[in-house]
């Protein structure tokens, strides 16, 4: 037996092995993304391109789970685990049932090119519903449980997660081809590069994507500085560069003259595959002694190791695994309770839960109502079922529910023969004739997004403000002015300002899936209580955020900016619920590395999960300026019930950053941990009315 096709080898002596059979050339076509089959080695076309955020995406039937941000707003690291295990089984039998008709086209392939763990710095970046929000802790722990999920603790991968996009990327989306994203190196350490350091040391992450932009002069897919980190942190999986950002090198960023140096300069920074094209001329700058051999053998090399890691070229204990297992009941049942925990009350004055039993008559009002659009996402694939707020609703409530559309989402009207904002009498009547209003506002894919992917040209998939479109401004007064009892519901992948305080509750139910209509009809009726916290800020406007293209964090994010300005409406990690959840007390114990905090809530009101927050404020010079999320924990309490949590924090989430990007435990200055359901900041205490319990350690 030939050593690669012997199991019992490591999976880089195999990959060695099979690479070392192969020509130059051969090596040189394995490193496209579309690398072809070498029949006589038995090695099949694979196409590296395939993407999981939110489900199985882009290649047919799967079940969809809410938006990365919203599963975000659930502050849930199990949750995260539980949605990315069935997405990577899906995956895997998507790939199996595939493979077995000779099927090996785009996103149909085991390496998903997910999770993105960019920090969403600025609420007009389009993209920023891919990500897990703005804080660095948060979306360490929620990506590192998601590259967990996907990944497995078997013998295999059983599939091979993606860290996404490095670094220093959050828009604008019209120049991330030809942007330099400048950070300085407290910047760096203290915010763009922990949840990337965390993936790979921790998590195990099996691949890195670069990003499109420059950072600090280099392009990310062939930094000098960034391929050196990944080799400070032991990173031992393969390096992929966003797609056709090797030829904005010479055709954007002009780092290189031509195709040739593009590919050299990606290849000698440690870039294994591309995805795009450029590397077509990797056998040319080979012939031109511009890359070695041994450079392409060993970029060869990470990719066939990563193939010998998923078990491509051996039996496994994931064969068995076939459409079958794909959006099964029991899957659909984990995207309900995903988006359930995704959606998060911002107001409610007493109207919700609605109480069924005194109710005749709904108005389900808005273009979001029915639109399977505001349920996706981008990044999405494709649901045999979509359950929309309107569905959700009628399906829950037994008596009459009437429906308008109210408006375009945000043209002037609905049908092309009409006067402008046909729509809002029929709005306004149904109100009328109604006991509530429900009204489904907010954005979708086609409106926020990524460059290219979105309808929203004019910027690029960015946001130019933080407004509802005009067509819903005027569906919105329009239908607050008949003065019935008003539900607001919003889908959005970012901050949203609807500029009134005049509705009775107002729930964020970001963009929540496939099923995402019952899930918000559970939280409408009172089958659930909303616990998602927002892991974003949501401010009023963008007349007082730094420009755009400033990657600098000061005055960025609840960790810099001053939560208490007029310019902040809800604070991150803000959030209802039915219940009354309280922290009693808490106490801390320093053991060397860890401190140990116990912590008791009760509950003094409807059964309900709430998100334990910790946060950590620092007298020291070169603490953030506010406060820092350094623990969460997700708590299940019934009503009346009292519970002990017990939580170990790590102190190098109690640490600071100087300058010079050096991370370090300040011991001579004063720390406090602050405990609760929310920040400790004055904000935040005025919304829940509550306030945090603090606690001084000594580190």
């Amino acid at each position: 037996m030939e050593l690669y096709k012997d199991k019992t080898q490591s999976c880089e002596a195999r990959a060695k092995d099979i690479v070392s059979k192969m020509t130059v050339l051969e090596r040189c076509e394995q490193l496209k993304y579309n690398a072809p089959a070498i029949e006589r080695l038995g090695v099949p076309a694979y196409n590296w391109w395939n993407e999981g955020l939110h489900g199985v995406a882009r290649a047919g039937v799967a079940t969809m789970f809410p938006q990365a941000i919203g599963l975000a707003a659930s502050f849930n690291e199990e949750l995260l685990e539980e949605v990315a295990n069935v997405i990577s089984i899906e995956a895997r039998a998507k790939y199996n049932d595939y493979s077995a008709h000779g099927d090996r086209d785009i996103y149909k392939g085991l390496t998903l090119w997910s999770p993105n763990i960019n920090i969403f710095r600025d609420p007009r970046w389009g993209r920023g519903h891919e990500t897990y929000g703005e804080d660095p802790y948060l979306t360490t722990r929620l990506g590192c449980a998601f590259v967990r999920g996907l990944q497995g603790n078997g013998e295999y991968l059983r599939t091979a997660a993606c860290a996404k996009h490095f670094a220093v990327h959050s828009g604008p989306e019209a120049l991330r081809h030809e942007f330099d994203a400048v950070a300085d190196k407290k910047d760096l350490e203290e915010t763009y590069l922990p949840a990337f350091e965390a993936l790979v040391k921790e998590a195990k992450v099996e691949s890195v994507m670069g990003a499109y932009n420059r950072t600090n002069g280099e392009p990310c897919c062939g930094s000098e500085f960034l391929s050196g980190k990944l080799k400070e942190w032991g990173f031992d999986g393969y390096f992929v560069s966003d797609c056709w950002a090797i030829a904005d090198f010479h055709t954007r960023h002009h780092v290189t003259s031509n195709a040739v140096e593009s590919v050299a300069l990606a290849l000698k920074n440690g870039c294994d595959v591309n995805c795009g094209n450029t590397y077509l001329h990797l056998y040319k700058a080979y012939e031109e002694g511009i890359v070695t051999e041994e450079e392409i053998t060993a970029a060869c090399e990470h990719l066939f190791r990563t193939r010998f890691r998923l078990g491509m070229f051996d039996e496994t204990e994931f064969d068995s695994l076939n459409y079958l297992d794909v959006e099964t009941p029991d899957n659909l049942a984990v995207s309900r309770k995903a988006a359930e925990s995704a959606c998060v009350l911002l107001k409610n004055d007493g109207i919700l839960p609605l109480d069924k039993s005194k109710l005749n008559t709904i108005a389900v009002i808005g273009p979001n109502a029915q639109n399977i659009g505001a349920l996706n996402g981008n990044y999405h694939g494709t649901a045999s079922r979509y359950e929309t707020l309107l569905m959700g609703i009628q399906d829950e409530f037994d008596g009459r529910v009437l429906f308008s559309e109210g408006c375009h989402k945000f043209g002037e009207k609905t049908e092309g023969l009409a006067l402008p904002y046909d729509r809002i009498s029929e709005a306004v009547i149904i109100s009328e004739r109604s006991d509530v209003v429900i009204l489904c506002l907010g954005l979708d894919e086609s409106m926020e997004g990524e460059e290219g992917d979105t309808g929203n040209a004019y910027a690029s998939g960015d946001k130019g403000d933080l407004r509802l479109p005009q067509s819903q401004r005027k569906l919105l007064e329009a239908v607050l002015e008949v003065g019935k009892p008003t539900i607001v519901i919003v889908a959005s992948g970012s901050a949203l300002n609807i500029e009134t305080d005049k509705p009775n509750a107002l729930l964020q139910a970001f963009y929540p899936g496939c099923v995402g209509g019952k899930a918000v009809a559970d939280i409408i009726f009172g089958k659930v209580s909303p616990s998602g916290k927002l892991p974003v800020t949501f401010y009023k406007d963008i007349n007082d955020l730094p420009e755009f293209t400033d990657y600098c964090m000061r005055e960025r994010t609840y960790r810099y900016d001053d939560a208490a300005k007029d310019q902040v409406l809800y604070p991150f990690g803000y959030g209802l619920s039915y219940g009354d959840v309280k922290v009693t007390s808490a106490c801390c114990e320093v053991l060397g590395d860890t401190v140990k905090a116990t912590v008791t809530l009760k509950n003094d009101g409807a059964c309900t999960a709430d998100a334990l927050q910790v946060y950590f404020k620092s007298t020291s010079k070169d603490a953030v300026r506010n406060h820092a999320l350094c623990a969460v924990k997700s708590v299940t309490l019934a009503n009346g019930e009292e519970k002990v949590v017990t939580l170990d924090i790590p102190t190098k989430y109690l640490t600071v950053v100087n300058d010079d990007g050096v991370r370090y435990l300040d011991k001579d200055a004063k720390t406090t941990l602050y405990f609760g359901t929310s920040q400790p900041d004055e904000l935040s205490c005025k919304l829940t009315g509550k306030s945090c319990i603090a606690v001084e350690v000594t580190l």
